[in-house]
């Protein structure tokens, strides 16, 4: 038994997942499967994929029917950063297209912190922990 992060997608699957893994440190891809001329989504759409993120294991695929709603920073991926230098790569990158919910910056909860949502809908939080 395990839990699993799990991304919807209409189409962008693979796209946003190959932006993660050239985003975050040490990410990876661990298996892609497509669809195929017989199944319901679109052929070569992704029916199935597993991504790495630091110690965190995602799915995605891209749903063959377009739903009204989308991804919502109500739910939001927390990332530590080891450092200043980190989390300020990673803002540039994933607020690339996205919103700013919280610039990063200091706050009484963290050394550094930024909470996004990138070009794909998907809300990060940042952080640097606080010296103690």
């Amino acid at each position: 038994m395990g839990l699993t992060p799990f991304l919807m997608f209409t189409g962008q699957a693979e796209e946003a997942m190959r932006f993660y893994v050239s985003t975050f440190p040490s990410a990876e891809i661990l298996d892609i499967g497509r669809y195929g001329p017989e199944d319901p989504g679109r052929e070569g759409t992704v029916k199935s994929a597993t991504f790495r993120i630091a110690d965190q294991t995602l799915r995605c695929i891209d749903s063959p029917d377009v739903h009204a709603f989308r991804f919502t920073p109500a739910v939001s991926f927390f990332f530590d950063c080891e450092d200043e230098e980190t989390l300020d790569a990673l803002f540039d990158r994933l607020s690339d297209q996205g919103s700013v919910f919280m610039p990063p910056d200091r706050y009484p909860f963290a050394q550094r912190f930024t909470w996004i949502s990138d070009r794909y809908g998907v809300s990060w939080q940042l952080s640097v922990a606080r010296d103690e």
